[in-house]
């Protein structure tokens, strides 16, 4: 059976040289970092080299780099130390977060009696820059919490206006970046970003491992305690495998750069091109087929279909082996719609089936003639 993955927003597979990378460490530099011997140094030396390997691609210093195990928990560690430590009162987030901001801000609220505010957003998902200047005009010490790229539909935020507007209002600024490091490149030099978090196996690295920016001074402090590991924010044992097949990967996407986004923008141009010519009436959520506003790697699209058609379509997809998705995989267990659709589409939109199609550079134009066939046979049955 054919089998097209197309569900990279998920989880990337890895890419051959951070398999052999991470194999190699596994192998023969198995120390623990924290140990003062040859075994423990040479350990120690990795996890230092790939913190200045991905600093230098952000243009920071490598102290502002802290491991994690991904960016769930670098969203946790930032948004809850800033109420503990930096005395935030008030978060300005958007309804379309990734749960692990969503969920993460409202625990806070409950917990702490912190004011949160959420930016209205146009019909395409997209912030609206003057509401969120005039919830910036507040006596309230406050962070701003919004996405680089959304995880859904790809909408990319113009993170230099909103750091700008954070600057001229006193506020700190986090966003999670994990749908966008490895893909694009990020001057925070240039761009007053307070908090970053990214994962590793968003761009073809491995599961388990991310790591959080921190701009230096901050006052954060650590959320998990224990020894002086990672400066002392995050106490545990480096993950030295993952660590050093993050940093292959962050390298190899880098160094391909310019090939792999114009390979991927004209796929996804290809990809939009057929569905239109194939489906009439096919409709496409968000910014997700601008490509200019959207990321390369995502297409949602909103199928013509009825609601009754609408429940099983991911089943059928798998059954002719298409892996996508109706939204982030964190929710793919619920049955709730995907809140991000909810929050833009109007209820008759929400009734007709929405796919994610996420793509990466292992996929081929013959897959996306593939995947068309099948959606068309689905709605023409």
């Amino acid at each position: 059976m054919v089998q097209v993955y197309f569900d990279n927003a998920a989880t990337t597979p890895l890419r051959d040289g951070v398999i052999t990378g991470m194999a190699e460490v596994m192998k023969s530099q198995f120390g623990n970092p924290s140990s003062s011997h040859s075994f423990g140094r040479l350990s120690k030396t990795l996890v230092e080299k790939s913190r200045k390997t991905i600093a230098k691609y952000l243009n920071v210093s490598a102290g502002e780099i802290i491991f994690t195990s991904g960016g769930t928990e670098a969203n946790n560690f930032i948004l809850k130390s800033a109420i503990k430590d930096l005395g935030i009162t008030h978060i300005i987030t958007s309804r379309i977060e990734h749960h692990a901001v969503l969920n993460t801000v409202q625990q806070l609220e409950l917990d702490n009696s912190i004011k949160v505010s959420y930016v209205n957003l146009d019909a395409y998902g997209d912030v609206d820059f003057n509401h969120l200047g005039a919830l910036l005009q507040t006596e309230d010490k406050t962070l701003v919490s919004l996405m680089h790229i959304n995880n859904e539909i790809g909408n990319i935020l113009d993170l230099k206006r909103v750091s700008d507007l954070c600057k001229a209002h006193q506020a700190l600024f986090h966003t999670d970046a994990v749908q966008s490091i490895g893909h694009y490149k990020l001057n925070l030099e240039a761009i007053a970003v307070d908090f970053l978090t990214a994962s590793a196996h968003k761009f073809h690295g491995p599961k388990g491992l991310g790591f959080a920016f921190i701009r230096k001074n901050s006052g954060i402090q650590p959320l998990i305690v224990g020894g002086e590991q990672e400066r002392g924010l995050r106490a545990g044992t480096e993950n030295v495998p993952s660590i050093v097949g993050m940093e292959t990967a962050l390298i190899l996407a880098h160094n391909n750069f310019e090939t792999e986004f114009e390979f991927l923008k004209s796929l996804k141009h290809y990809f939009i091109e057929k569905l239109t010519t194939e489906i009439p009436n096919i409709a496409f959520n968000g910014q997700s087929n601008d490509l200019e506003k959207s990321s390369h790697t995502l297409l949602n699209v909103r199928l013509p279909l009825p609601e009754d058609k609408a429940a099983m379509i991911l089943f059928q997809m798998d059954l002719k082996g298409v892996a996508c998705s109706r939204g982030s995989a964190c929710q793919s267990g619920s049955t709730k719609k995907s809140h991000v659709l909810e929050a833009i589409l109007c209820d008759e939109d929400l009734q007709k089936p929405s796919l994610r199609f996420s793509l990466s550079v292992f996929n081929t134009k013959e897959e996306v003639d593939y995947v068309v066939d099948v959606l068309k046979d689905f709605v023409n049955a």
